[in-house]
């Protein structure tokens, strides 16, 4: 179940976060409204996740899911392209959420 609670979590920050640019600036309703209902429900399946999985495994999870979704909506909904250093760059970042979920004993798997 937490697994499940975690992706709606990625889900609702992904939404959110891609209605974000619609709301320029806040400035059009409904986007905004979707805005802040996406991320009050991502913090919500957020902290429903953090009962059971431990918080920065959550969180790097979320972190690095939510990165490469968000780029993809950024193509698809605004055409956003992304070149060879932005795709590397990305690459690292989920590669370092792998490396420290995996092997840091800094991050509690508790």
């Amino acid at each position: 179940m937490h697994w499940i609670l975690l992706t709606a979590a990625i889900i609702s920050e992904v939404i959110g976060t891609s209605a974000l640019k619609a709301s320029e600036g806040f400035s059009r309703l409904w986007p905004s409204v979707i805005v802040t209902i996406g991320y009050a429900l991502a913090f919500y399946f957020l902290s429903l996740t953090l009962k059971t999985i431990p918080v920065g495994v959550a969180y790097a999870i979320w972190s690095g899911i939510g990165i490469v979704l968000i780029a993809l909506v950024a193509w698809v909904l605004y055409g956003q392209a992304l070149d060879l250093p932005a795709i590397i760059g990305m690459s690292l970042i989920v590669a370092g959420v792998v490396v420290l979920n995996l092997f840091s004993k800094s991050v509690s798997h508790s």
